[in-house]
């Protein structure tokens, strides 16, 4: 392939080291590097419990600490956060939305509860007219404006992705309960105490450290069957990816924004490296550091369990979220019944598997194809981490 072959060879050496056992996923990782139709770019990294067992990355540039815009695996971190507080009986899941959030109940919207916003079900999934980039950057303006909105179906009967609103929905819930934001309660409890590479608002200081996504770049015919399929303006898809903004929103730009990067949106706006990624998920399941789980099992069982089977009314695809996290066995069914986390646009992904024992985080620099989360590359990967951990731990 002749975008392959103008790579430069150093481009594609594989660097880091994997525990001794996890030699295969080693393998798989060199051999999806050489295959990789565009420029590489990429991180892989997990824990087996508190222990680092694979630390990979390849690619012009590259470096193991190196900081990516990591999309909606954004939403991961801000749904621990929930579920920390429901375990901390701040938040009440059975509670209205309305109940925290009084001017949320406008357009018919008063009975929906905290869970089933978690789940997808508010109807609420983007504003007529669209968001503007610097609005879709501040949850609080996001929340704001979708107070008065009315829904696109109606609330609690129907499931669909909130692709950029979710973080502003819950966020507010949070602000409301607890005086604080999202991002203020991540960098206190989590964050800054696991010094984890994984921000929700991005320091000025680290802003050198990050690596700009690099749009899409598939084959000519590829590309021609991904514009014959854009979305229609009005449909639900276009407005939860806030494709009807004029301009429309263009992911890779989103997350190139230093003002996105910087207040954390918690939807999409998150900046951080595989190690970040999979050490936050070791963090959530199992001690680190010498500190307890983040979340105990009866809580993790509850946001991880299917809520609303069915089709998703924004993508078509069938229903496989939880609690905000996606339910990660339906994905990959190597995984327990219990895994959890959520995929990120350009191809990263992230989650946790209590049964294994696994935490897992996977960056990309250039947007796969076709565009969804979680790149194809992730099932070999995964499966392969998981296989050795199942082996060590006979």
């Amino acid at each position: 392939m002749q975008q392959q072959t103008q790579t430069a060879a150093d481009d594609r050496q594989v660097h880091g080291h994997v525990a001794d056992g996890f030699e295969e996923v080693r393998t798989e990782f060199e051999a999806l590097v050489a295959a990789e139709y565009n420029e590489p770019g990429s991180q892989l990294a997990a824990y087996v419990g508190d222990r680092l067992v694979v630390d990979l990355w390849a690619g012009e540039g590259m470096r193991g600490d190196s900081l990516h815009p990591v999309f909606s695996i954004t939403k991961g971190a801000a749904f621990t956060v929930v579920a920390m507080l429901v375990q901390d009986g701040v938040l009440d899941l059975n509670r209205t939305v309305a109940s925290y959030w009084p001017e949320f109940a406008a357009e018919g919207k008063g009975e929906l509860t905290v869970r089933e916003l978690l789940a997808h079900r508010s109807g609420v999934i983007g504003v007529d007219g669209g968001f503007s980039t610097d609005e879709l950057a501040d949850d609080r303006i996001v929340a704001a404006r979708l107070a008065g909105q009315k829904p696109f179906w109606e609330p609690g009967k129907g499931y669909g992705y909130h692709a950029y609103v979710i973080g502003g929905l819950t966020g507010e819930v949070v602000r409301r309960a607890t005086g604080q934001s999202v991002q203020e309660i991540w960098e206190e409890r989590v964050r800054a105490p696991y010094g984890l590479d994984f921000y929700i608002g991005l320091p000025e200081d680290q802003e050198a450290r990050v690596q700009d996504v690099r749009p899409m770049a598939p084959p000519p015919e590829v590309a021609a069957q991904l514009a014959a399929n854009r979305p229609a303006r009005d449909s639900h898809l276009a407005v939860a990816f806030n494709l009807h903004a004029t301009p429309p929103t263009d992911l890779a730009t989103f997350a190139n924004t230093r003002s996105v990067r910087a207040l954390g949106p918690t939807s999409a706006g998150g900046v951080g490296n595989a190690r970040g990624l999979a050490r936050f998920y070791a963090a959530a399941i199992g001690d680190v550091d010498g500190r307890a789980a983040l979340l105990r099992p009866e809580t993790i069982a509850e946001f991880s369990r299917l809520h609303t089977p069915g089709t998703d009314l924004v993508t078509g695809e069938e229903d496989h979220f939880g609690l905000g996290f996606e339910t990660s066995h339906l994905r990959y069914p190597f995984l327990g019944g219990t895994a959890f986390g959520h995929s990120g646009a350009a191809g990263s992904q992230a989650f946790a598997d209590p049964a294994s024992g696994v935490a897992y985080g996977y960056t990309r620099r250039r947007f796969h194809f076709p565009p969804s989360g979680g790149a194809p590359e992730n099932d070999r990967l995964a499966a392969a981490v998981v296989r050795a951990a199942k082996r060590l731990g006979k």
